[in-house]
C-alpha cells in the first residue's frame, strides 16, 4: 500500500549524501556502527574495566537506527510523493528475520544439547518471546542468553510507529511539529516509567519507554542533516565523552534515562552527521572498525549468549574468548545468510526499473 501523496508544496527536499548515489554502504557509517558494537562486546567482555560501554553502544545504534530509517523514508517522500509501507516492512523483515533465525537455531540446539544455563524448560517461551519482539515487555522473557533481544524489539517497535507519523507530518509540512510532540511524548513516558519503578531505576533498562526519545533525536538529526555544516571538532569532542562516558556506570540510574541516553544519541548524532558521507575509510584501525560495523548486527545477534553459554566453564576468560567466537559467527553469517539476501534484494530491485 502506499501512503497518501504528500504535494509538491510540502515535500521534503531530502537526497543522498554527496557521492553515494550507487551505494549500498559508507564506510562512516558502518565506522560509527564497529564503534557500537565493539563498545558492547567491551562491556560484555570486560564489565568492571567498561561498566557503562553497553548502555553507549545500544544508545548508539537507537540513534543510528533513527537517522537512518528517516533518511530512508524522506528520500522516499522527495523522489515518490509518498511511502510504500508494505515494501517498507518486508524490507526490514527481509534483512533482519533470517539472521536471527539463524541465532534461534543454534539457541534451541545448545539448549536442548548442552543446556549451559539450566533453563531447558524455559527453551519455548524463549523462542516464542525473540521470535514476536516482545522481549523488551515486563514479563518472563525465557532465557537469560536472548535477553538481549530486547534492543531489536524495541527497535523494531520503533519501526512499526515511526514510518505512519513521519509520513502524515510529512504530507501535513509538520515534520519539525511531530519531531518536538514525539520527543515530548517520549519524554513524559520515560519519567512516568520511571516513577512506576522509582524504588528501583534499573528495572527501566529493557522497556521501550526509556529509549525512545534515543530515535526521535536520530530521526532529528536526519531531519536537519542537509543544513547541518560539518564541525570536525565536534566529532572529536562527541567521541571523547562517548568513550568517557563508556568507563563510568551507568546502569541503576533515573538520570542514565532522562539525560544520559539522550545525550549519548545527540553525540552520536553529531559524529553521524559528519561521518555520513565519508566515503572510503583507509586507515587500519579504521578499516577493522568498518569490517566489524558491516557484521555488525550478526555481532550483536551472537556476542551476549555466547558470552553467557561460555562462562560457566571459562570464567574470567568467556568475555575475550567469546568475542573471538562472534567475530567468527558474524562474518560467517554475513557471507552465508545476510550478504547472499542483501545481492538478491539488489539483483531484484535492478531488474524491477524500467530499461
Amino acid at each position: 500500500m502506499n501512503a497518501t501523496s504528500a504535494s509538491s508544496a510540502t515535500k521534503v527536499a531530502v537526497t543522498a549524501p554527496a557521492g553515494t548515489a550507487g551505494r549500498t554502504r559508507v564506510d562512516g557509517i558502518d565506522l560509527l556502527r564497529g564503534i557500537a558494537v565493539g563498545l558492547v562486546m567491551l562491556r560484555h567482555a570486560w564489565p568492571d574495566l567498561f561498566p557503562g560501554a553497553g548502555v553507549v553502544g545500544v544508545v548508539m545504534f537507537f540513534a543510528l537506527s533513527g537517522h537512518l530509517i528517516t533518511g530512508l523514508l524522506l528520500d522516499e517522500l522527495a523522489r515518490t510523493g509518498g511511502v510504500d509501507l508494505a515494501r517498507f516492512y518486508r524490507r526490514r523483515a527481509e534483512r533482519l528475520v533470517p539472521a536471527l533465525l539463524v541465532l534461534m537455531v543454534a539457541v534451541a540446539a545448545v539448549t536442548l544439547i548442552l543446556d549451559p544455563l539450566g533453563d531447558r524448560e524455559e527453551l519455548g517461551r524463549t523462542l516464542v518471546v525473540a521470535l514476536t519482539w516482545t522481549a523488551n515487555l515486563p514479563f518472563d522473557q525465557g532465557s537469560d542468553a536472548t535477553f538481549h533481544l530486547w534492543t531489536l524489539a524495541t527497535e523494531e517497535q520503533f519501526y512499526l510507529v515511526w514510518p505512519a507519523v513521519l509520513v502524515l507530518a510529512a504530507t501535513r509540512g509538520r515534520i519539525g511539529t511531530a519531531l518536538v510532540i514525539a520527543s515530548t511524548a517520549c519524554l513524559v513516558a520515560a519519567a512516568l516509567t520511571l516513577l512506576w519503578l522509582a524504588e528501583d531505576p534499573d528495572l527501566a533498562y529493557g522497556l521501550p519507554t526509556s529509549w525512545a526519545l534515543c530515535f526521535v533525536i536520530g530521526a532529528g538529526s536526519r531531519v536537519l542533516a542537509d543544513r547541518w555544516p560539518g564541525r570536525t571538532g565536534l566529532v572529536v569532542s562527541s567521541l571523547v565523552l562517548l568513550g568517557l562516558l563508556s568507563v563510568i556506570p551507568l546502569r541503576g540510574h533515573a538520570l542514565t534515562y532522562l539525560a544520559g541516553g539522550p545525550a549519548i544519541a545527540a553525540l552520536t548524532a553529531l559524529v553521524l552527521l559528519q561521518w555520513r558521507t565519508w566515503i572510503e575509510v583507509t586507515h587500519p584501525v579504521g578499516r577493522t572498525l568498518v569490517l566489524l560495523g558491516t557484521v555488525s548486527y550478526a555481532a550483536y545477534l551472537w556476542n551476549y549468549p555466547l558470552t553467557l553459554w561460555l562462562r560457566p566453564g571459562l570464567d574470567g576468560w568467556a568475555g575475550p574468548v567469546a568475542a573471538l567466537g562472534t567475530v567468527l559467527a558474524a562474518a560467517l553469517s554475513w557471507r552465508l545468510v545476510e550478504r547472499p539476501l542483501r545481492d538478491r534484494r539488489a539483483h531484484r530491485a535492478a531488474m524491477a526499473v524500467p530499461a
